[in-house]
C-alpha cells in the first residue's frame, strides 16, 4: 500500500500545485504583498490535507508560544525534506528566505518570490554578496518580518552529524534579533531523494529563543548544542511512536551513539 499511496500523493501534490497556480496566480499578483501570503499558505494547508488523507501522515506543533510576540526573529529549523520548506508558513505572519539568485529567474516561481521580497544572494560575488544580503535583510526585518534560515544550509537525513554554517552566526551578530531553533524529523516520513511517503505521526518542536547579544562563537555553540540535544531526543521519541518506519543509516548510527 505504501508505494500506491506514495504515488497517489506525489501526483496529487503536483496537480494541486499546478491548479492553484492557474486559479490563484491572478489573485496573488493583484493582492497587496502581505495579504497575498494567503495563497502560498493555502497551498501549504492543502498539502498537509493531502498528506493526511492519501498517505496517513499527521503532525502537531509544540512551542508556538516560543515565537517572539513582536514577530521579528530568525527561525532556525532543522532541514530534512521538501516538507519543511512550506510546512510552517501558515503559522508565520510574514516570513522571508535568503535564496540563490538563480531561483529568481525561474518563470512564475521567480515572480512569486520577487513579490514577497525574498532576498537573493549572488554566490559568485563572495564577500560583496554577504554585505548586500545583510543590507536587504535588515530592511525586511525592520518591517516586522521573520527570516527563515536553515543553519546547515542543505537537507540532511535524520540523525546526520551536525554541519552548521557560520553564516547564521554572522546574521545573528549583525541583525541583533533572537534566533528560534526548531527541531523535527519529517525526513523519516518524506525522505530526501525518494518517492516514498510513510504514514505516521510526528512533532515539530519550537524551542525557546536564543536572545540577541551573545558573543558570536558562544551563540553558535549554544545553537548547536540546544538544537542537537533536542533533535536527538525527538528522533528517539518519533521512532518509538512509529516503529513501522524504516530507519535510515544516519538515524541508526545516531541512536547507537546516544545509547552508548
Amino acid at each position: 500500500m505504501i508505494p500506491l499511496r506514495s504515488a497517489l500523493f506525489n501526483v496529487a501534490f503536483y496537480v494541486n500545485l499546478i491548479l492553484q497556480m492557474i486559479v490563484l496566480t491572478p489573485i496573488y499578483f493583484l493582492m497587496p504583498r502581505k495579504t497575498a501570503w494567503v495563497v502560498p499558505k493555502t497551498w501549504a494547508k492543502t498539502n498537509h490535507w493531502l498528506m493526511r488523507v492519501l498517505v496517513g501522515t499527521t503532525f502537531e506543533i509544540e512551542g508556538l508560544e516560543n515565537l517572539p510576540a513582536d514577530g521579528v526573529y530568525i527561525l532556525s529549523p532543522k532541514h530534512q525534506s521538501f516538507w519543511d520548506v512550506y510546512a510552517l508558513l501558515p503559522w508565520l505572519s510574514d516570513p522571508f528566505f535568503i535564496l540563490k539568485k538563480e531561483l529568481t529567474r525561474i518563470p512564475l516561481f521567480g515572480w512569486y518570490v520577487a513579490k514577497q521580497r525574498m532576498v537573493p544572494v549572488d554566490r559568485s560575488a563572495r564577500g560583496r554578496a554577504m554585505a548586500a544580503v545583510l543590507e536587504r535583510t535588515k530592511q525586511e526585518m525592520a518591517t516586522g518580518r521573520q527570516l527563515i534560515i536553515y543553519p546547515e544550509g542543505t537537507r540532511k537525513p535524520p540523525g546526520a552529524p551536525p554541519d552548521y554554517k557560520y553564516g547564521i552566526a554572522r546574521l545573528y551578530r549583525d541583525l541583533q534579533v533572537p534566533v528560534v531553533p526548531v527541531v523535527m524529523h519529517p525526513g523519516l516520513f518524506w525522505p530526501r531523494r525518494s518517492l516514498r511517503r510513510y504514514p505516521g505521526h510526528f512533532k515539530v518542536r519550537i524551542l525557546p529563543p536564543i536572545a540577541a547579544g551573545l558573543d558570536t562563537d558562544l551563540f553558535l555553540k549554544t545553537l548547536i548544542e540546544t538544537t542537537e540535544t533536542a533533535s536527538d531526543a525527538l528522533l528517539i521519541e518519533t521512532l518509538q511512536a512509529n516503529p513501522h518506519l524504516p530507519v535510515p543509516p544516519t538515524a541508526a548510527d545516531k541512536l547507537r551513539a546516544v545509547a552508548a
